[in-house]
């Protein structure tokens, strides 16, 4: 694996890491993490409350192309969509769902957008 491809895995896992203990302080439970499917890949599924969140981390060092929020597009939307399904169909739930996101921006600006798509 290349270094960059490495040095780019180990700051997303980190970003994930401060992202969860965010989430876990605003009082959300930790269910799952990065949930892998042929489609897609979630990053966190936590509990808040009674609904079951699928949440997105999303990083940018630099906002030149809209920073961390923008980056959550229609293409990537419908990838998370197949994971939660894939998700829901291995450990399925009458617990409604949403989807966050967390965008984090240099340097460390943590953005919680709550139901930042319908999964219609």
């Amino acid at each position: 694996m290349p270094v960059e491809h490495s040095n780019k895995r180990a700051i997303g896992a980190k970003q994930e890491q401060a992202a969860r203990h965010y989430l876990e302080a605003q009082g959300l439970r930790f269910v799952a993490a990065n949930v892998r499917c042929r489609r897609g890949e979630l990053d966190l599924v936590m509990r808040d409350g009674d609904i079951l969140v699928f949440v997105e981390v999303r990083y940018r060092a630099s906002d030149r192309f809209g920073g961390a929020a923008a980056s959550v597009d229609r293409r990537k939307q419908t990838r998370l969509l197949a994971a939660a399904g894939y998700y829901l169909s291995r450990h399925p739930t009458d617990l409604p769902c949403r989807f966050d996101v967390i965008a984090i921006d240099a340097p460390g600006r943590m953005q919680w957008i709550r139901q930042a798509f319908d999964g219609d």
